[in-house]
């Protein structure tokens, strides 16, 4: 591992350590929470495809596609092709964990048709978020080996916008899971304390991506430091 500060422990990594913590705690809580409810079938005995293909049809979506992906929680929305992918778990169970996560990712669908603001800029900045999170730590790296100031600048930037990335995209999953609730609700998918335990699940879904937001942040905080150190 590279150390900033030459050879032996890097001080900088602790401010890394309670974000590690807290994204160990989310995957587990999402993991164990999701294979929960897996086991808890809906009464009204819907599969997540289709619960997702009713709520795409009622607002006014046929033309979107839902295919079938490999991987579990692999479940996303695609907005470059419109299409929704849902994993063999939630597309063909019946389970509250499945239709949940169904009605999360027809929430993104609805959210691109609507032109949902926070969604539209989280999309536009994806290339350069993507980029910025790979090629960020070349350009410090390199910049403090080569005691070039400007290509560390220039990898912070890069990150700062893998940072921003992952801030706009809370709103972006806490707005879907939202709507998810609401569609839910509304087509008659879940019945009394259905509705608790599906949120259940999508908040734990959430906390991923509180977590991520945080490691991202802590690992901002600490590009900044590095910078400040090689300065003095």
């Amino acid at each position: 591992m590279f150390y900033p500060y030459g050879f032996g422990f890097d001080p900088t990594m602790i401010f890394l350590i309670p974000s590690i913590i807290f994204a160990m705690y989310a995957q587990a809580k999402v993991r164990t929470t999701f294979a929960k409810y897996l086991r808890v079938n809906g009464k009204k005995g819907y599969t997540g495809y289709q619960v997702a293909r009713y709520i795409l049809d009622h607002n006014g979506m046929r033309d979107v596609p839902i295919e079938l992906t490999r991987g579990q929680l692999s479940d996303h929305y695609d907005p470059r092709k419109r299409v929704v992918r849902l994993s063999n778990e939630v597309y063909h169970s019946t389970s509250l964990a499945s239709i949940s996560v169904a009605a999360h990712e027809t929430g993104h669908a609805i959210q691109h048709a609507h032109g949902y603001i926070p969604l539209s800029f989280r999309n536009a900045i994806f290339p350069v978020a993507s980029f910025g999170s790979q090629a960020a730590w070349f350009f410090v790296i390199f910049g403090l080996i080569m005691s070039a100031p400007t290509l560390v600048n220039i990898g912070i930037l890069l990150f700062t916008a893998a940072v921003l990335f992952q801030v706009i995209t809370l709103p972006v999953e806490f707005n879907a899971s939202s709507r998810a609730m609401r569609l839910l609700d509304e087509g008659g998918f879940i019945v009394g304390d259905e509705y608790n335990h599906s949120k259940k699940v999508l908040r734990a879904a959430a906390l991923t991506y509180v977590a991520a937001m945080a490691t991202a942040v802590s690992q901002l905080i600490r590009l900044l430091l590095i910078r400040g150190q090689r300065r003095d």
